[in-house]
């Protein structure tokens, strides 16, 4: 059955959602359910995404969201939609590029820098934890802290939300950040707007931009690519896990690779997708798949 409204989880459905100057209202109100009081948005200024290393060398770094707050405040939000290898690493690295820009050319810097939240939503669980921390946590903020737990430095903060975890009703919301996880994990299987959105103006039109009969021509062919990537992703992803709790990884590497799999591994590599789930979902070794 075709949904009413975009699925968020899809690139184009996040972005819609979030990503655009009319979407502004909805990813400061969003943004805000995350953050403290005291650093609670007004304004901010959508950036280009595509972040350039100082150097021809350097990687690109590319994020869904960035951000910047009236006061200077930089935020990337991410969209993960499967876990990938070494995620806290990508966190980091993303989290450098808002801070060198900051940078400022001559000898009387200061090195006085705006706080970076880098913001992660992810359509899995983590599932690496330390320190006694609940297993079904949705909320996670991280910083840099002094093996005491005071904090040692409070402007790179490292947020992520565990959106499997996530399992209130609507009769059970409570704050503003129980209505977004609400309204992010359950948007594509909605087919009404739920009676506590309707009188909320910020939802009201999140709703409306949803919406995919409401779509151009263009626009309805690049949210089905999108879904279409979306749900092959998970297929392979879903294909993967049941693979390897009954048989294994598959048998028969040497031979038999066809050219399908090796497409797939790729797609799968660009996405940034686990080396071991693809060794699994393919049957293709790991030099094989780091040499596409």
């Amino acid at each position: 059955m075709e949904t009413k409204y975009v699925n968020p989880f899809t690139d184009f459905g996040f972005k819609k959602l979030f990503g655009e100057e009319a979407s502004k209202p909805a990813l400061i109100d969003f943004l805000n359910s995350l953050l403290p009081i005291e650093s609670q948005i007004k304004d901010l200024s959508i950036k280009n995404s595509e972040q350039m290393g100082r150097g021809v060398i350097d990687r690109k770094a590319v994020y869904d969201i960035y951000c910047e707050g009236e006061n200077g405040d930089k935020f990337i939000v991410e969209l993960q939609k499967a876990k990938q290898d070494f995620f806290r690493e990508r966190m980091l690295f993303y989290a450098t590029f808002p801070i060198t820009e900051q940078a400022v050319k001559g000898e009387n810097w200061d090195f006085d820098l705006k706080a970076v939240y880098c913001i992660g939503i992810l359509d899995f669980i983590f599932n690496d934890y330390k320190f006694n921390e609940a297993k079904d946590q949705v909320f996670h903020d991280v910083k840099l802290r002094y093996p005491d737990g005071k904090v040692f430095y409070d402007k790179l903060n490292f947020i992520y939300l565990e959106m499997p975890n996530f399992h209130k009703k609507e009769e059970e919301l409570e704050t503003r950040l129980d209505k977004w996880l609400f309204f992010i994990k359950n948007l594509r299987d909605f087919q009404d707007i739920p009676k506590i959105f309707r009188n909320e103006v910020v939802f009201l039109s999140a709703f409306e931009k949803a919406e995919v009969a409401k779509y151009s021509p263009e626009e309805r062919a690049r949210y089905e690519y999108s879904v279409k990537v979306y749900r092959d992703l998970k297929n392979v992803i879903d294909s993967a896990a049941q693979t390897a709790r009954n048989e294994g990884i598959a048998e028969g590497k040497a031979e038999g690779k066809t050219e399908k799999a090796k497409e797939m591994a790729k797609a799968l590599k660009d996405e940034g997708i686990a080396i071991t789930i693809i060794i699994k979902a393919s049957g293709l070794t790991r030099e094989e798949i780091e040499a596409l």
